[in-house]
């Protein structure tokens, strides 16, 4: 039993540290940039208009999270997704998230009432 709930734990801190991973409004920003192919750092930086030091701690992030893989050519880093499947993870957090502005329009909406 004892071993079962250790495994347990594990996979518990397992999810929570993908989720933590994603728990960066820049982090989402990289990974919507990244849903058409490869980009490199550089491409990334004027996309999202952050700093380069602070794109590349959050890349790094990524990577080590398992999320993307990167390349480099020369002097210059590319950043891709490592598997797609993510955004299959991210699609019902939407669709969840649109739910809920909706019934806070409606819940505005009715205040505005009174």
């Amino acid at each position: 039993m004892k071993n079962k709930n250790l495994a347990q734990d594990i996979v518990y801190k397992v999810k929570a540290d993908f989720f933590r991973a994603l728990s960066h409004a820049v982090r989402l920003k990289v990974i919507e940039a990244l849903k058409n192919g490869e980009q490199s750092v550089g491409a990334l930086v004027k996309q999202i208009n952050v700093s380069q030091s602070s794109l590349s701690r959050h890349l790094i992030a990524l990577r080590d999270a398992g999320m993307l893989v990167s390349r480099q050519e020369k002097t210059t880093v590319y950043y891709a997704i490592r598997d797609h499947d993510i955004f299959q993870v991210l699609r019902p957090i939407t669709l969840m998230l649109r739910k809920k502005f909706k019934e806070s329009e409606r819940v505005l909406k009715t205040l505005g009432k009174e």
